[in-house]
């Protein structure tokens, strides 16, 4: 199972369970909705804070990953122009 989706079902387990805890808690309406307030903004918190960590180290690996596709491409690119030459010279060796 890929660990995202594991997160995600954790996370929402959570804040489930905390919402659930939170209702059934002896408490007045309006405490209970400012706690259930305050829960979800610290969930949304949280998740924000791993979503751009996640898209941190998505875009590191992409740089990380065009880079060396350059470097792949300009050692291909070497490699054919020498190719080239060398048949070249046994085409034409007087050159």
């Amino acid at each position: 199972m890929d660990s995202g989706k594991i997160l995600l079902g954790a996370m929402a387990g959570v804040a489930l369970g905390a919402t659930l805890g939170i209702l059934f808690a002896p408490s007045k309406g309006s405490d209970t909705r400012k706690k259930i307030s305050r829960k979800s903004n610290e969930y949304v918190e949280g998740l924000e804070d791993q979503f751009r960590e996640f898209m941190q180290s998505v875009t590191e690996r992409f740089e990380q990953m065009t880079a060396e596709a350059q470097k792949v491409s300009h050692n291909g690119r070497a490699k054919a122009e020498e190719l080239l030459k060398d048949a070249a010279k046994a085409v034409h060796p007087k050159d």
